[in-house]
């Protein structure tokens, strides 16, 4: 088996108009398809970023809380690259989105952030 590319990325969320508009208004996703399943109570949200369809936003009626943040078992964090880790910063202030203190990488000195979506998730800026 040969993995081309990672395909997307499927997160739950517990207010979905709330990330929807997350998503799309702060991080700047295209939507791609939104559906309403009605015999799951769940909508379904495709999203994209540059064209690479990367997100599927699900809800549904009462999903179990996340342990803890973010060292529970399990996926840790999204991430995504940014050229200029301060510009992030201040388009994100801008969104009333407040980042973490920005932290250098050990291994390769670059500079990284996080930041928390509406469900306290926690999604990674690394400056590339």
């Amino acid at each position: 088996m040969k993995i081309e590319k990672l395909h997307h990325i499927a997160i739950i969320c517990s207010d979905y108009h709330k990330s929807k508009k997350f998503y799309t208004g702060v991080l700047g996703f295209t939507i791609d398809k939104e559906i309403y399943r009605e015999e799951r109570q769940s909508y379904k949200l495709d999203l994209s970023l540059n064209g690479d369809y990367l997100i599927e936003l699900f809800s549904f009626p009462d999903p179990p809380k996340r342990p803890s943040r973010p060292e529970a078992n399990g996926l840790r964090h999204i991430a995504f690259g940014v050229k200029d880790i301060n510009e992030a910063i201040e388009y994100l202030k801008l969104k009333e989105v407040i980042a973490e203190a920005v932290r250098i990488d050990e291994f390769t000195n670059k500079k990284f952030t996080f930041i928390a979506d509406p469900d306290n998730l926690p999604i990674e800026f690394y400056e590339v």
